[in-house]
């Protein structure tokens, strides 16, 4: 509790004591301000988290670049130094403009889709009401489209199974019919792949769907759906699962991440997290990708040890310490950082000033700074690995080093504590790790690609809320897995859901796995209806 002084006090005081005095409070003031700031920052973040946009996107009024000279940082106006050089107009410094209507692309999206002509036409008795005796001759039709919708469509499948046997012998002989998917079940793939699709793709949760299916006249309790789930989940696609999980350990790159996930029955305290971590080939890798989830209780490091024990590589994360907790147990693993992550505290830092602050802040500069980054390496993005590799030493890695001189001169200059000093703190923790796409043009330079893969889970987990079981929670890592590497691969998840718990059952006595390769979300052995039509297939 800070201390009174009256005048009478005071005037008995001798001018050292007053002068120490003095100084105390001062430095008080500048530790109460200091701490203000703080809180005015807190307050500013989290109104904007709750009502302002999400969007991080930074735009500048010029497009500045800066390099290292002389042990210093030379900003410039980068359209001055580049102006013989082709404009990017997809850079996020440029304004976008409302796009012109694509023509033709009406015929466009029509196309590949099927036809059913509708003939409108008039009896010969009503043209000679209107023309007369005298005739009349047709004209060329004039044709209107419109998109015609077929609403789901329920049916009860009846196998009636021919039995035969032989007038001499016992031999009793079926004819051959499909297995039941689980037996004395009334589900079929088709209906299982709908369920599945509706809530890990589309998030809509057992009980909406429950609803749904009685408005059709059909009565299937939520619990059936779960049940049915958890059950086709790990008799069946648990094989695919697997299959994936030893193809990932032949890629170079993964990418990874975790998000939290409250489980109902786990046999823990209720309101304790569980986890649901995402792992995925690089997003350098534009076709075979692979995206798996795995649930588990906690977030400490035995479960990427675990599931990484055999992969050897790069692996891109967001800067949490168990993975770098792994790499230090390990010679054939690297960690690489995410520039996303390293940008997002400037953002924050931004976007809590007033308007008229931002752009002089130290935050705003750094985010400039960072955008430059991303600009030259985006211009490699369609170039062969290594020439990429070239072009990043070359182009990107001046601006990289650059970058962290100039944090090392500034971090000293703001708050301790506040979102700019967080943001430069984390960029040198992080610097080993941010570094490493330079030297390999295989890693992105970002975990963008995980937060993507695992944000269907996001949105479903808002609609659900919690899992109820954990066989629930290990099932719906095992679907969403399926699910992401169909929508990573161009497939439509319904579909290759149905085919899957089709096809799989009819092998589920083989001695090996052989059959999986058929099953693959890239193979060209998958029927045509799986994939998602390309742009080139429907012109």
């Amino acid at each position: 509790m800070a201390l009174e002084y009256t005048e009478e006090k005071l005037n008995s005081l001798d001018k050292e004591t007053i002068i120490q005095l003095f100084l105390s409070q001062q430095e008080q003031l500048k530790q109460i301000d200091h701490n203000l700031q703080l809180v005015l920052e807190q307050v500013a973040d989290l109104k904007r988290r709750r009502f302002g946009s999400s969007s991080e996107k930074h735009e500048p009024d010029e497009q500045i670049s800066f390099m290292e000279m002389d042990g210093k940082i030379v900003f410039f106006n980068e359209s001055e130094a580049v102006a013989d050089e082709e404009t990017d107009e997809d850079s996020e410094s440029v304004p976008r403009r409302k796009p012109k209507k694509k023509q033709g692309k009406r015929e466009e999206d029509l196309e590949g889709l099927p036809v059913v002509m509708v003939e409108h036409s008039m009896t010969e008795a009503e043209l000679e009401g209107l023309f007369g005796k005298e005739g009349w001759k047709q004209l060329p039709d004039e044709v209107y489209r419109r998109y015609g919708f077929t609403p789901a469509k329920v049916e009860v499948e009846e196998h009636h199974v021919k039995v035969y046997a032989g007038k001499k012998t016992d031999e009793i002989v079926k004819a051959p019919h499909p297995e039941c998917l689980l037996r004395g079940s009334l589900v079929s793939p088709s209906l299982e792949a709908a369920i599945m699709n509706a809530k890990y793709v589309n998030a809509v949760p057992l009980y909406r769907q429950e609803q749904e299916f009685e408005r059709y006249g059909l009565h299937i309790s939520r619990q059936n759906m779960a049940n049915w789930t958890i059950q086709c989940a790990d008799r069946y696609l648990a094989v695919l699962y697997d299959y994936l999980h030893e193809k990932m350990y032949g890629y170079h790159v993964l990418q990874a991440d975790e998000t939290p996930v409250l489980v109902n029955r786990d046999g823990r305290p209720a309101g304790n997290k569980s986890y649901m971590w995402v792992y995925r080939t690089g997003r350098m890798y534009t076709d075979r990708q692979i995206v798996l989830y795995e649930y588990q209780r906690t977030r400490n490091a035995s479960h990427p040890r675990e599931f990484l024990k055999d992969f050897s590589g790069i692996c891109v994360t967001d800067g949490y310490q168990v993975y770098h907790t792994i790499e230090n147990e390990r010679e054939d693993l690297v960690i690489a950082g995410c520039w996303s992550h390293a940008r997002r505290r400037f953002d924050e830092a931004v976007k809590a000033l007033p308007k008229a602050k931002r752009k002089d802040s130290r935050a705003y500069l750094a985010l400039t700074m960072i955008q430059a980054i991303y600009r030259e390496e985006k211009q490699l993005k369609e170039l062969p690995t290594q020439e990429r590799q070239n072009r990043r030493q070359l182009n990107v890695k001046p601006l990289v080093e650059a970058y962290f001189v100039w944090v090392r001169e500034n971090i000293s200059k703001v708050p301790q504590k506040s979102k700019t000093w967080e943001g430069f703190s984390y960029s040198l923790n992080q610097e080993k790790y941010l570094k490493v796409f330079l030297d390999d043009g295989e890693v992105p330079m970002d975990n963008n690609a995980a937060e993507q893969s695992i944000r269907g889970f996001c949105i479903g987990k808002k609609n659900w809320v919690m899992i109820d079981t954990v066989a629930g929670a290990k099932s719906s890592a095992i679907i969403y897995s399926i699910a992401e590497t169909a929508k990573a691969n161009n497939l439509k998840p319904y579909d290759y859901f149905e085919y899957l718990l089709t096809e799989i059952p009819k092998h589920l006595d083989d001695t090996g796995r052989n059959f999986l390769d058929d099953m693959l979300p890239w193979s060209p052995s998958l029927p045509a209806n799986c994939r998602k039509p390309s742009k080139d297939e429907v012109r």
